[in-house]
């Protein structure tokens, strides 16, 4: 039979909520939650029927039992919390964006490299079914050599100040939350190498975070890709990707609930298959799968390429200068 592995989430907000509802859809189990107040895990705990609730992250690292920590808390907080796991070996799944910046990222990784233990960037729409069908049909090109991306994903979200969205000491605005899923996509689709160039434009707000943000970015050869966010503007939040023979389309591609091929010449194919769970489901079987057969990390979300996601970022915001408060 395969190892139960026992998983300490940390952080009792709406992420961790989803995550949640689709971890009880896999083989995995949610031993313990930790908050920085107990009374709000415990709470926590009684209302999702978690065994062990803390309200300090090293005692729950000195909890044998748990195997793997889910990081579901604020972007700024992400690396200080993965380095400690990852320093009392236990593996860790870390929510999108892996960091605020690539300098932090990088320390990430090292750790987990020098204590050979897993670690994966939470990019869950990667692992939807009808994702794997598209890297399916790239693999074999089926739409010929890939010239061209477009993605977007954009919400009207109202301004509330102490809003994370909104709150650039928590690493707000739109690239970091919501811009990682259209460059995590083109990434995804050029097979994770690193730009070769990029253009981009933000629209700082009121509150100093960007609000909108859009990235041309260049890969090798005449490959490029175009990805907008906006946590002001609705956008159709659907994916293309253009070849010589052929496109693909993904609508509403965060959610990636079908995706259509359709080559020049041939008739279209349609992939679309039933949810099993929420999509949180399909990331944490990949990291218990990994786990059990003794991997570091996952060759769909591989370390590398969360690395120079997070320094594509850092060179959009370069282009205008714009850094959080906690990078000094």
């Amino acid at each position: 039979m395969a190892k139960n592995i026992n998983w300490a989430v940390v952080g009792t907000g709406g992420i961790v909520n989803h995550f949640l509802a689709g971890l009880r859809a896999t083989n995995g189990q949610a031993l313990a939650v930790v908050s920085r107040e107990l009374d709000r895990a415990q709470s926590f705990a009684t209302s999702k029927g978690i065994e062990k609730a803390f309200g300090d992250f090293d005692r729950m690292l000195e909890d044998r039992e748990i195997d793997v920590v889910y990081i579901g808390t604020p972007h700024v907080t992400h690396k200080d919390l993965t380095v400690r796991a990852l320093r009392a070996g236990k593996a860790v799944l870390c929510e999108k964006p892996f960091a605020i910046n690539a300098g932090e990222a990088r320390e990430m990784i090292e750790a987990a490299r020098e204590n050979g233990v897993f670690l994966m960037e939470a990019m869950w729409t990667r692992f939807r079914p009808a994702m794997h069908k598209v890297r399916e049909w790239l693999s074999h090109g089926l739409i010929g050599e890939v010239k061209n991306v477009q993605a977007s994903f954009g919400f009207r979200a109202p301004v509330e100040p102490g809003h994370r969205l909104f709150n650039p000491g928590l690493g707000g605005g739109a690239l970091l939350d919501i811009g990682i899923y259209p460059l995590s996509f083109a990434s995804m689709v050029f097979g994770g190498q690193k730009p070769g160039g990029i253009s981009s434009r933000l629209f700082i707000g009121e509150t100093g975070v960007d609000e909108e943000t859009c990235a041309i970015v260049s890969y090798k050869g005449p490959q490029t890709a175009c990805a907008c966010a906006s946590i002001r503007t609705t956008m159709t939040n659907d994916a293309w990707v253009y070849g010589t023979h052929g496109k693909i389309h993904i609508p509403s591609f965060i959610l990636a609930p079908k995706a259509t091929l359709m080559p020049e010449g041939k008739k279209e194919a349609l992939f679309e298959q039933e949810a099993v769970s929420n999509g949180f489901n399909e990331e944490a079987l990949e990291v218990m799968n990994c786990i059990r057969n003794g991997q570091t990390e996952s060759p769909i979300m591989p370390l590398n390429e969360s690395l120079i996601l997070m320094e594509t970022m850092d060179a959009i915001r370069a282009q205008w200068g714009f850094r959080y408060p906690s990078e000094g």
